[in-house]
């Protein structure tokens, strides 16, 4: 199966790149962008700062977890089929020690700083490289050289007691076990996520909690600290979970989810309220000037509902990784493909500023060409690489859409074409191509009709994209008497390009309906705002937050005080 994730068992079943088939529309236009624009526009970068030139043995270049990226970029090239995987692949391969180790900056001087030295953090992101290219075009001398690695990891970490200060390793080595069938991988996943909390790391600045090695994964109750680590460690965390049937590890993920899900996640799906650690606030801190939710924390937390949609079967988890994708994931890129956010706060008090080169920081005014940790970019390209794995399951009765958007679905002989124009218009319409003889379940979001269908049949239905005021919870003390705008799945925003009017002193009408008008396809709203202290009220343009940054600096929120 085509398919970034594989369990052996659980609820639903995945529907890979093969079974899935994107055309244009929301998320096809976004996968051919990254296609056509954002993988070129890494390799180019990487290639340009001498990220890649690394692995050529020329003079180190990069933070200690630049080899990481090329492999993000690898992944994302493998699950699109590039032609360019091929040479990239043999430049990595060329690096790789006898024993099996590969890292171009710490070679010669291994193993001496597992809080952040990344060695088994870079080793993870080449082994999904390596998955992918397994699942999309068969064995390869990278997969090979990926073996070697992992056999490498299990030879020298099976019976110490050391973890690596980032995660992503555990969820690597399951999916390789997966592959493979190797049970040592497996093995050295479950304990890689046992060891944790131990602790098994040393006292940072940050604290433990920094890399969720304060308490053990089975005693957390919720997610804490750096917010990227914590959602790859929870993915690996329910990978171990269902190859090896314990019931209770993945019920201690599921309550860390619903929990800060409930109390430390924006209202955008973004996960991650400071700057400080890159980490989680504690309950209710969730101030949207201040919101660090960092693309990557995005891309984790995508990939952790999912799985936790294939153990379980909780359309919840759906829900949640819908919410992320259109207001996080598909905020970060430019709508050229050739900026992004790195964090994406819900307030911009200041507009940024343009920069045509390496932005040093990680601030989320403007969209910047690349970072000094470019993280973000590659992991978007290996996410809209992979996308249509994400959209819809399986199960012997039948195909269950969770993200509906113009595509082909095929599963057990049933196919399907999906027509909408969600997220703009509400309606879908799925079309029936061929289906067996027995009856079939076709599910979409909380609809569904099992019968016995035919070539021809339409299942339409119809999703409430009518624009809703939304208030917070009123223990969220940062955004207390502000409300805020959805329209179906969308977050909207106000914006006020740089020179524009202030958007500081605003008070919104929530009594008034938002009224809609379309532009360029786009669904804009106008809503009745009025200047504190004055009593005239004018007309105030909101954007879908994913579209906000598009016309150069400005100021933008989410979360506007009501009158």
């Amino acid at each position: 199966m085509v398919n970034p994730v594989v369990p052996s068992n659980g609820v639903l079943t995945p529907l890979g790149l093969d079974a899935v088939r994107l055309s244009p529309g929301f998320w096809g236009h976004l996968r051919e962008l990254n296609q056509e624009v954002i993988i070129g526009h890494c390799q180019d970068w990487m290639e340009k700062l001498g990220w890649i030139g690394n692995f050529r043995g020329e003079p180190a270049r990069g933070r200690e977890f630049a080899d990481s990226e090329v492999y993000k970029l690898l992944e994302g090239m493998a699950w699109a089929r590039d032609p360019r995987f091929d040479e990239l692949a043999e430049t990595v391969v060329s690096a790789q020690e006898p024993d099996g180790y590969l890292n171009t900056r710490w070679s010669g001087d291994r193993y001496r700083d597992f809080e952040w030295g990344h060695e088994l953090y870079c080793y993870g992101h080449m082994i999904q490289a390596g998955v992918a290219r397994w699942r999309t075009s068969g064995e390869h001398p990278f997969t090979d050289a990926v073996r070697r690695v992992a056999d490498h990891v299990c030879r020298r970490f099976m019976d110490s007691a050391e973890v690596c200060g980032h995660p992503v390793i555990e969820m690597a080595l399951v999916e390789l076990y997966r592959v493979t069938g190797t049970e040592r991988y497996l093995e050295m996943a479950r304990r890689f996520v046992e060891r944790r909390g131990g602790p098994a790391l040393a006292e940072v600045e940050f604290g433990r909690a920094y890399f969720q090695d304060d308490v053990p994964v089975r005693e957390a109750e919720v997610f804490r600290g750096h917010a990227v680590r914590a959602m790859y460690l929870a993915c690996g965390t329910v990978d171990v979970a269902v190859e090896t049937g314990d019931s209770e590890l993945l019920a201690a993920v599921e309550a860390q989810w619903e929990r800060t899900i409930a109390r430390r996640t924006h209202l955008t799906g973004g996960m991650g309220s400071r700057h400080s650690g890159e980490s989680f606030g504690d309950d209710f801190e969730l101030p949207p000037d201040r919101a660090y939710s960092e693309t990557c924390a995005a891309v984790g937390s995508v990939m952790l509902s999912h799985r936790l949609l294939l153990a379980t079967g909780r359309r919840r988890y759906a829900e949640q990784a819908q919410r992320t994708l259109y207001n996080v994931i598909a905020a970060s890129p430019a709508s050229d493909g050739r900026s992004f956010f790195y964090t994406n706060p819900l307030q911009v008090r200041v507009p940024g500023q343009a920069s045509d080169g390496v932005n040093p920081r990680a601030e989320g005014a403007l969209r910047a060409p690349w970072f000094a940790v470019s993280c973000c970019p590659n992991n978007l390209a290996r996410t809209f690489a992979s996308l249509p794995a994400y959209l819809a399951t399986g199960t012997s009765e039948g195909i269950q859409i969770h993200h509906p958007t113009p595509s082909e679905i095929s599963h057990d002989g049933l196919k399907l074409r999906v027509e909408t124009g969600y997220p703009w218009e509400g309606g879908v319409a799925v079309h029936v191509v061929s289906a067996p003889a027995e009856p079939r379940r076709i599910s979409v979001g909380e609809h569904a009709d099992l019968r016995v269908w035919a070539p021809g049949d339409v299942f339409a239905v119809d999703f409430d994209v009518q624009p809703r005021w939304v208030q917070p919870d009123p223990r969220v003390d940062a955004v207390r008497g502000c409300v805020a705008v959805e329209r179906g799945p969308l977050v909207y925003c106000a914006e006020s390009p740089e020179g524009g009017p202030s958007l500081e002193l605003l008070q919104v009408d929530a009594d008034v309906a938002p009224q809609e008008d379309v532009v360029d396809g786009v669904v804009e709203l106008d809503v009745r705002a009025a200047t504190l202290g004055e009593a005239e009220e004018s007309t105030l343009r909101l954007v879908p937050y994913h579209r906000w940054g598009n016309r150069g600096p400005a100021t933008m929120r989410v979360w506007m005080p009501g009158k």
